[in-house]
C-alpha cells in the first residue's frame, strides 16, 4: 500500500511507494487516486535510453520524493509540454521544468522533491541517456565534463525545437498499434535528441556555467517580462534590476540559456508576433508595426523585411 502522507497544503509521497503496472509496450507508474490525477509511462528502449512520459493534475501541492544512485552517470532531457515543476536538491538546489522549454540535466546519483502545484496540469516528456550513449554517439570526451559532479546539475534550458514539439504531440498521440509502439517511440526519441542536442550547441554542452539555483529562475523571469512587455520593453538596465540580477550577468545568462541576447529575444518575440497578426487579420502594416511597439512603421517594415526574407506587404498578398 502507498505510504501517502497529508498535510494541511499538501502531499507527500515516495516515488517507490507509487502503484506500478506493467502494460504490454511500458511501465506504468500512477498517483494514489486521492492525491489526484496522474500517471507516468516509462518506456525501457534499452540499457542506456529510456523514455518517460509523466502527466498529472495533483488535487493538492504533491512533493514526490526521490533518491536515485545510477550505476552509470546520465543526462536526461526533458520537454515542458504543460505546466510548470519544480525539482529541489539537496543544499537547496533548485531546477524548474517550465512550459515550452527544454531543460537538459546531468547526475551521477540524485536525492530530492519533484513538486507539483494543486490543480495544475502537468505534461512533460523525459528522455534518460547513460555516459555510454553520449560515448557512443557523439565520442568518448565530448560530455565527460558534465558528470564531474556527483549531484544533479543544470546544463541549459532553451525553447522547445518546432520539430521536436510536433514529434512529441506524434509520440502522446499513441495512434500506432501496440506492435509497433515500441520500435516507433525510439525512433521518435532519437528525433527529438538529436534535434535538442543539436539546439543546446557546442558551447552549451562542452562547459558548465550559470548553474546556482537562482541563474535559470532570474533567466525566465525576464524572458517572461519581455514575452508579456514586448510593445513597451523596458531596458536592459531596468529588466535585470526587476530580475534580481545586474546587466552584464543578465546578459551572460541570455547567452547561456538562450543563445540571444535581451534586445536579440525582445525582436523574436516582435517578429512572431507581427507575423502572426498580419497573417490573420490581414491588418494594415502600420497597425501591426504599432502593436508591437515601432513608432514609425518604415523601421518595422525593414526589422521584419531582415527578419523574415519577405516585406510585410508580401505577406499579406499569401
Amino acid at each position: 500500500m502507498s505510504q501517502l502522507m497529508k498535510t494541511t497544503n499538501n502531499w507527500s509521497i515516495n516515488v517507490d511507494d507509487l502503484p506500478l503496472s506493467r502494460q504490454e509496450q511500458y511501465l506504468q507508474q500512477s498517483l494514489p487516486s486521492d492525491a489526484g490525477l496522474g500517471q507516468s509511462n516509462i518506456f525501457r528502449i534499452d540499457d542506456d535510453l529510456s523514455v518517460i512520459e509523466t502527466s498529472c493534475i495533483p488535487s493538492k501541492k504533491l512533493s514526490i520524493i526521490s533518491k536515485i544512485e545510477q550505476a552509470e552517470p546520465r543526462l536526461v532531457v526533458t520537454l515542458g509540454l504543460k505546466g510548470h515543476s519544480l525539482f529541489s536538491g539537496r543544499k537547496g538546489k533548485e531546477i524548474v521544468f517550465s512550459e515550452g522549454y527544454t531543460t537538459i540535466t546531468a547526475f551521477n546519483s540524485s536525492t530530492g522533491h519533484r513538486l507539483y502545484e494543486a490543480n495544475k496540469e502537468v505534461l512533460q516528456l523525459r528522455f534518460s541517456v547513460t555516459q555510454s550513449w553520449l560515448s557512443r554517439y557523439f565520442g568518448a570526451d565530448k560530455f565527460a565534463a558534465l558528470f564531474s559532479k556527483k549531484n544533479i546539475q543544470i546544463i541549459t534550458s532553451q525553447p522547445i525545437s518546432p520539430s521536436s514539439l510536433f514529434t512529441a504531440q506524434q509520440m502522446l498521440s499513441k495512434t500506432d498499434s501496440q506492435t509497433t509502439q515500441q520500435i516507433l517511440v525510439h525512433a521518435q526519441a532519437l528525433t527529438i535528441l538529436a534535434a535538442e542536442l543539436e539546439q543546446a550547441g557546442k558551447d552549451s554542452l562542452g562547459k558548465i556555467s550559470y548553474n546556482k539555483p537562482t541563474d535559470q529562475v532570474i533567466a525566465i523571469s525576464a524572458r517572461d517580462i519581455l514575452f508579456h512587455e514586448y510593445k513597451n520593453p523596458p531596458s536592459v538596465a531596468e529588466l535585470a534590476t526587476r530580475s534580481g540580477t545586474n546587466p552584464y550577468k543578465l546578459k551572460q545568462l541570455f547567452h547561456h540559456f538562450y543563445s540571444n541576447t535581451p534586445y536579440g529575444l525582445l525582436l523574436e518575440i516582435r517578429m512572431q508576433k507581427a507575423y502572426h497578426l498580419l497573417k490573420t487579420s490581414h491588418c494594415h502594416v502600420a497597425i501591426a508595426a504599432d502593436a508591437v511597439g515601432y513608432n514609425h512603421p518604415s523601421n518595422f517594415s525593414a526589422a521584419f523585411t531582415k527578419h523574415y526574407g519577405i516585406t510585410p506587404k508580401q505577406l499579406l498578398k499569401t
